[in-house]
């Protein structure tokens, strides 16, 4: 998969995309990550990529032309699957949605930023909106990492067992249940002793209904209640 950043603070993504899982998913090639400073596009001589909305009070509008010209010029060189724009009423983003994702072969995020961008734009260049929640951030940036950072797990190869993203919450409709490790005991708690067991279908008995269980009292919505 290939994804082209479009933003005008690209320094950000050093940082994220540098350590981790997705800094191995690109170093094996199975995912690549461009970032591109929306700045490069701007014909404006300070270079600037905003100005003031017409009848609007307070903020600024990323103004139309650089962003078409990026676009533009990336579409030229390749397809795209999808063009997404990180914004505050876009499509809710999760697992499910993540996991349609992931048949992309390349894709566009247009980071946004003061009061966003320019309507033509969103008519006319992006074809997917979404956001991570509803609250507003200083800059779509951090929607952008979270985008690349949650299809980068579920990209085959990515991480080394593979069975770990699949037994992720939400994957299957429900949260994760409570998981433990060694010590068997540690400050007088102990270990389920299903879990020690050795019965394996008991113990995926227990991990389902502890995952229904913790679905209903921390995602009620998730299973229809």
């Amino acid at each position: 998969m290939r994804v082209d950043i479009i933003t005008i603070f690209p320094e950000m993504f050093e940082g994220p995309f540098g350590h981790s899982i997705i800094k191995r998913a690109i170093d094996s090639g199975i995912i690549e990550i461009h970032t591109h400073n929306l700045r490069d596009w701007s014909t404006d001589k300070r270079k600037r990529v905003d100005d003031y909305p017409y009848a609007g009070k307070g903020g600024m509008l990323m103004t139309p032309q650089p962003i078409a010209d990026c676009i533009d010029e990336l579409k030229s060189e390749r397809e795209y699957d999808e063009v997404f724009y990180t914004s505050p009423d876009g499509e809710l983003l999760d697992q499910p949605t993540l996991n349609k994702y992931i048949k992309y072969n390349n894709i566009i995020i247009l980071c946004g930023h003061y009061k966003g961008v320019d309507e033509r734009i969103r008519e006319h260049y992006i074809t997917k909106e979404f956001s991570i929640g509803d609250y507003v951030l200083s800059g779509g940036e951090i929607a952008a990492m979270v985008l690349v950072d949650g299809l980068t797990r579920i990209i085959p190869g990515a991480i080394g067992d593979e069975m770990s993203a699949l037994s992720d919450s939400f994957q299957d409709g429900m949260v994760a249940p409570p998981a433990y490790t060694r010590p068997r005991v540690f400050k007088g708690w102990e270990v389920p002793e299903i879990l020690l067991s050795g019965h394996e279908k008991k113990i995926d008995e227990w991990k389902l209904e502890q995952a229904e269980k913790r679905t209903l009292e921390r995602r009620p919505g998730m299973m229809g209640e």
